[in-house]
């Protein structure tokens, strides 16, 4: 058990940072799904949930939960698939 208050407010705060974290992750994981599996279907709304993945993207560096460099690797990447499938 933490033993000094600073400790203490850090169990505190933790568990909410970590949801919060996790939110956004999930969101992004989602979106990225959805993109991916619409343009493996040669969906018509596919371009359009690639622009919603590439926004969730960049908020989710935008709160500090994933890289810039890690980021960037994934739109790339949806860009290229996004590319190939036009």
């Amino acid at each position: 058990m933490a033993s000094h208050k600073s400790a203490e407010k850090r169990n505190r705060q933790t568990p909410k940072r970590t949801l919060r974290n996790r939110l956004a992750l999930g969101t992004m994981r989602t979106a990225l799904k959805k993109a991916r599996l619409a343009l493996d279907s040669k969906s018509t709304d596919a371009g359009a949930l690639v622009k919603q993945a590439v926004r969730a993207i960049d908020k989710a560096v935008t709160k500090g939960v994933l890289q810039k460099r890690t980021a960037s690797r994934l739109i790339s990447r949806l860009t290229r698939r996004t590319n190939a499938a036009a």
